[in-house]
Order: structure tokens, then sequence, then C-alpha cells
């Protein structure tokens, strides 16, 4: 694609870097036939190459955003799943990144969604705030129908029917392993996953404990940074995924990490391109170097001696979250590692398209969200599992709001197939009508 840029525009580096993935786009249109918002409203416009056009005069133009590019932007899930499609290697995640913090700083948005916005941003990423929404959001729920707002009544609906206790698990300290060490690990908590589901957390450190890990919770992490880096806050993201870049930096100084694990793969997709987003600050050469060791729980379990299992009996539906498959490129490891822990794995019909969560998306672009969130249900479903299994605590709450089949975290299978307790989904959240699935 032929770009007009001038050589003052070129001296910022966010246009620099949307100048080079614009040029090596090609219009060929591969990109629509995987995109879920397109396939969802069929609008040109609402598909990475029309969104491309739409970022690209947008850019160039040096222009303030009008509120049809603003809305056709907000509605990409950012999903990725057209960078896997793209032949000409389009990096289309910086690109929209880039729009979206080009947005925020030059388009006013309507009150109600600043606000909404606003309240997002200064809850979700800490987990006590987040807590005490969701207990609001639970007395709420009865009287969801009567918001004016479907954002307001999704958010009122997101609130899970049990809150769980806070985990001392997800304190600042050290696990030893209980076999003579192979890694030292530092830990990802997170932030809405700890006020979500600390069941996950739990099976990680048992899992990788179990398997030879020292973990390590380092003092000062926390929340990403990824919730407000795709609503375009850059101030906001960059002081978190900060906090993150130190605290695991002075471990690498201390003792040393052999890998920062993350089970959220949106928060691992997000660590994993610190590198990129403090390419031009002063902790470039740490960002550079906790991007270079994060891992995906999976990677990390892929290295580690996984016993085999013997068949469980037991058919799992793997749910490959788009921050994993698309954004890490990890697409085997979650089900092959399930496959030799005993489990049958079977995936859904157009496994690549998104479940709809995609961060806050389900909160702010409700309709769309349902339309995908009931898709992906019905082709998990028809397979018939007994329970379902995902990488991202998105997903699984997503999916979970709209099937009765149990949804857990692919680490609780593992961590339960390795001497582990049975998932608390599993037994908790079971459909009453049917047999609890037990491990054979």
């Amino acid at each position: 694609m032929q770009t007009t840029f001038t050589e003052k525009q070129l001296q910022d580096p966010g246009i620099q870097r949307s100048n080079e993935i614009l040029r090596n786009c090609v219009h060929c249109g591969f990109c629509t036939a995987t995109c879920p918002t397109y396939q969802v409203l069929g609008d040109e416009l609402d598909s990475p190459r029309g969104r491309i056009y739409l970022i690209k005069d947008m850019l160039e133009n040096d222009r303030d955003p009008d509120a049809k590019t603003v809305k056709h932007i907000d509605r990409c899930l950012s999903c990725l799943a057209c960078m896997t499609t793209c032949p000409s290697g389009v990096h289309y995640m910086h690109l929209v990144d880039h729009a979206r913090d080009y947005i925020e700083q030059r388009y006013k948005r309507p009150f109600s969604d600043r606000a909404l916005r606003w309240i997002l941003a200064r809850i979700l990423p800490y987990p006590m705030r987040f807590r005490l929404a969701l207990v609001g959001a639970k007395l709420g729920r009865p009287f969801a129908r009567l918001m004016p707002d479907a954002r307001l009544r999704a958010m009122l609906e997101m609130a899970p029917k049990k809150i769980p206790a806070v985990s001392r698990n997800d304190d600042p300290q050290s696990f030893a392993p209980e076999v003579p060490r192979v890694k030292r690990v530092a830990l990802m908590t997170g932030c809405a996953q700890r006020a979500l589901n600390t069941d996950i957390n739990d099976a990680t450190i048992r899992l990788l404990t179990r398997l030879g890990c020292e973990v390590v919770v380092a003092e000062g992490a926390g929340c990403c940074g990824a919730l407000t880096h795709h609503m375009g806050k850059t101030t906001e993201s960059h002081a978190t995924a900060a906090k993150n870049i130190r605290a695991w930096a002075r471990e690498m100084d201390g003792e040393g990490l052999d890998a920062i694990v993350i089970n959220t793969s949106g928060c691992g997709t997000t660590v994993k391109d610190y590198g990129h987003m403090f390419r031009n600050e002063p902790l470039a050469a740490d960002a550079k170097r906790v991007s270079e060791i994060a891992m995906d729980v999976s990677e990390v379990l892929m290295q580690l001696d996984v016993p085999e299992g013997a068949d469980k009996e037991m058919v799992v539906a793997y749910h490959a979250a788009c921050s994993l498959q698309h954004g890490q490129q990890i697409k085997t490891y979650p089900k092959d590692l399930l496959k030799r822990a005993g489990f049958t794995v079977v995936e859904p019909s157009d496994a690549h398209l998104c479940c709809g969560s995609a961060g806050t998306y389900n909160l702010m672009q409700p309709e769309i969200s349902k339309k995908l969130k009931d898709r992906k249900v019905r082709t998990l479903e028809a397979k018939q599992p007994d329970v379902i299994a995902a990488g991202n605590i998105g997903c699984m709450m997503q999916i979970g709001s709209g099937t009765k089949k149990p949804i857990v975290h692919t680490v609780e299978l593992l961590d339960w197939a390795t001497g582990g307790p049975q998932p608390p989904a599993m037994i908790e959240d079971f459909n009453p009508r049917s047999e609890i699935p037990k491990l054979r």
C-alpha cells in the first residue's frame, strides 16, 4: 500500500511504525475471510482491510477522528485472526493499538462512553476494587432487564454466581519445588483473574512445583496493562506495565528467572510486546529482557517432564483463545499436553473464530459479543464434551455464561491428572441433570 506521510510526520515513532505496517498491506482481502466482525456485520469497514483504510486516511491527513472511524475501530475485537491469515505479514496489532491511542488523545466521546471507560479502567485492573464491583453487580443482577443501556446490563450479568475468597497464594512469596529444582520462574498472578477465579493460579502453582519449578510471585507485580492499553489509555497502561517490568527485572538480577509464566493468554500477548511498547522509553532494555522470557504456561510445561497418563475416558472440548492462537501463535501445546495426560481432546468447528470476550469487548460491544458467544457455544456443545477447557479467563467467563457444561482452565485439568484436586468448577457448575465427570 502506498503511503504519503511527510518527513515531519515520520519523526513520530508511532507514525513511523504504522507507516511500515501500512506499506506491507497489498489489499488482498484474505483477512476478511477470518474476521469475526465482518462475518457478523458484513460491512467492509468492519473488516481489517476496511479499518486499515480508515486508519491510513486518519493518520496521513493528521485529522481528528470522526464518529464513523471511531465506531468501526471500536468494533474491532483485536482477536488478531487477520494476522494469522495475512500472507504479507501485516502487523495489524501495532497498527490498531496506535489508532486507539490516537483516538483517545484526539476524539471526545459521548459522556456515557467516557464514563464507562473511566469506570472500567479504574476497577478491572485492581482485584479488590473489582471484587467490590462484582458484589454490587451480583446484587443488582435481578434488575438487569430494567437497565436502558445494554452495556450496563452486560456489566451486571457478568458477575459470577459465586465470588471466590481471596487466595493468599497470590501474595508475594516463593513456592519451593516438590522435587529437585529444574527451573526458577515468576508467576504473573494478574488482576481480573484474581477476583473472578482463584483456582487457576492455585492449580498453576501446584502443577509447576510438582514438576520441579520454584515459583515466585514477585513483589510489586500486578496488572499487565492490557485492559487500558486496548482502550488507547497509553499513559495508564504503561504505568502498570512498568511496575511489572521493574518487579521482574529485580528477580532476574537477583536469584535469576528462567521464565515469566503467564496463564491468561490475553496478558501473555501484551507482556510479550513490552519490548515494543517501551522501545523509546528509559525502561526499554529491561522491557526487552522481560518480553524475551515471558511464556504462556503451556510453553513452560512443554519443557518439563509432564507424566504421560492413562486414558481418562473424558472428552475435553478445547477452546483456543484468540490471544493464544493468533496473538502468540501457540496452537498445539495445550492440546498436546491434555492428550498426554490422557484426555480425549476435540475442537469446535471454526476454532479460529473469537468467542466475543476480547478483554472488555463484551462489556462495550455487548450485541456483537453475544452473537459471537452464541455461535461459539453452539459449536463447542455440538462436540458433546464432558468439559470445556480454555487458557484465558475472559473466554472462560464468556463461554461459561452461555453453557451448562463445566468450563475450566487447561492447567486445572493437568493439575488434576497429575495428582491435584478435581477442578471445583466441575463439581459446582456442572449440569445437575447429568453425571459429574470422574477421573478414571
